[in-house]
């Protein structure tokens, strides 16, 4: 009896170490899954508070005096691949989310996908896509470039697709460091982006397959945009360790960074009292006594000078700084991915071209007035010249109205707009806005020619050269150089 029930115990013994086998030598400090609201709160951080000094001095907001800046004087070579790291994130959330059926976040999934792509795509061209992070589930280590054309046509799909999954869904989004889980906010953002989007393709919106046109104005008639700066897509910063604004204490603001004649030249010509929260006097105006208000107490660097020549100016007490708040507040203001400002300019261009109906003004002067507001708010000290007469006196202008402009001069005055809010804001926008347009005039020495693009990074030349040979050969005769024009700008 003693015999047969220890074989039954060593039985049950044996039955239970098989069946929980895979629980005790599974490690609680190492989970397989994760839930996909912890990833989207780092990936909103990454995304959203990307910041670099590099499209600063390439669009011409800022000059050096110190030394020979490679973006100021359009000497870069290669670009990074590093986005396709943060993709990793991005698949990841949504590899969790479509495990849990979590939808809202496989949407958001598709906006931040979109997101950078579009950016790689801008910088180099034909890039991967379609094979692009295979390696881990595919075995897929080097991946096809897929042409610009289609890279565009996935970054559409992606975002059509996120703004129909978001329409069907109801539920907040925890981790949501942007909207706060406002799931009608985030679709919002999904549109007024596609917009973009369609906007930079307006050189190939003639083209016999393009639906471009149509695509902008099916989403302008029937699906939700942004209706004020509420509505913002933007990351505001927190006096806290790890929420600051990333420029804080930088060091990179010293003595060798002033401000650009291009951009300062420009406000002041339009007498656009923003120009006062961007940057400081000249240290002679303010030496001088010259009010705050007074615009030729500004000053900038030619871009196109040699380093010393800016320097002996700025020794003389000539040029402007950029203002200290960029490096003094820990809050500043926010990051805006894409705001109702910008969106108000997509809208009157888009009118101006004739993709869709409407008055173009209206926008125009709706996007001037959400601007001016925001940095009434976000740079307190100078508000008193920016309300509501202020602004009106500035739209009411000659040099800023769309009032009696042909077409093209109506455009120009569009992206002024465009490039004016995006100091400090834009990344590389305000570039790929010139490259579009023209404008503003970007000065460059004798001989220069603005890049339109970046060389492929090294590593892809070690790792991938076949579809790297491939790609050059497509687009460029097998060259990769930063002066040649890609598919989206031809």
């Amino acid at each position: 009896m003693k015999r047969i029930l220890s074989i039954i115990f060593t039985s049950l013994l044996v039955f239970s170490s098989c069946t929980n086998f895979e629980e005790l030598n599974t490690d609680p400090n190492n989970p397989t899954t994760t839930h996909p609201r912890l990833l989207l709160t780092n990936i909103c951080w990454n995304t959203f508070s990307e910041s670099s000094l590099d499209p600063l001095y390439a669009s011409r907001y800022i000059v050096q005096s110190d030394g020979e800046n490679s973006e100021q004087f359009y000497k870069w070579n290669r670009g990074s691949f590093s986005y396709y790291t943060n993709l990793k994130d991005v698949n990841k959330m949504q590899q969790e989310a479509e495990k849990i059926s979590a939808n809202g976040y496989v949407a958001l999934a598709h906006f931040f996908r979109a997101y950078y792509f579009y950016n790689l795509t801008m910088t180099f061209g034909d890039v991967p896509y379609s094979e692009a992070l295979k390696g881990e589930t595919n075995a897929n280590y080097t991946p096809v470039y897929d042409t610009q054309e289609n890279v565009f046509k996935g970054i559409l799909s992606e975002l059509k697709s996120a703004n129909e999954i978001l329409s069907k869904e109801s539920d907040n989004l925890s981790g949501d460091v942007i909207f706060g889980g406002d799931i009608t906010k985030w679709r919002k953002t999904v549109n007024a982006f596609r917009l973009k989007v369609l906007l930079t393709l307006s050189k190939r919106a003639n083209d016999a397959s393009s639906t471009v046109k149509s695509d902008f104005a099916a989403i302008v008639a029937s699906e939700p945009l942004m209706t004020s700066s509420a509505d913002n897509a933007q990351l505001v910063y927190l006096d806290q360790e790890g929420n600051r604004y990333p420029m804080f204490n930088s060091s990179t603001f010293g003595s060798g960074m002033y401000m650009d004649s291009t951009f300062v030249a420009l406000l002041a010509d339009k007498k656009d009292p923003r120009l006062f929260t961007f940057c400081t006097q000249t240290k002679n105006a303010k030496s001088g006594g010259l009010a705050v208000n007074d615009f030729s107490g500004y000053n900038g660097g030619d871009p196109a000078a040699p380093y010393a020549t800016v320097n002996a100016k700025a020794v003389a007490g000539n040029i402007s700084k950029p203002h200290s708040r960029f490096y003094a507040s820990a809050t500043n203001e926010p990051q805006i991915l894409i705001g109702y400002s910008e969106q108000e300019l997509i809208l009157a261009e888009a009118i101006v071209r004739g993709w869709i109906t409407g008055d173009a003004s209206t926008h125009y002067e709706a996007a001037i007035k959400a601007s001016f507001k925001f940095y009434e708010t976000y740079a307190a000290d100078y508000a008193s010249y920016l309300g509501e007469s202020s602004v009106s006196a500035y739209i009411a202008s000659s040099k800023n109205s769309l009032a009696g402009l042909s077409s093209e001069q109506k455009i120009e005055r569009i992206v002024d707009q465009k490039y004016i809010q995006s100091y400090f804001q834009g990344m590389w926008t305000p570039f790929f806005e010139y490259l579009r347009t023209g404008y503003p005039a970007f000065r460059r020495q004798s001989g220069v020619e603005v890049p339109k693009r970046w060389m492929y990074p090294q590593a892809e030349y070690n790792n991938n050269a076949a579809n790297v040979k491939a790609a050059l050969d497509r687009q460029f005769s097998g060259q990769d150089r930063i002066s040649d024009a890609l598919w989206w700008e031809k």
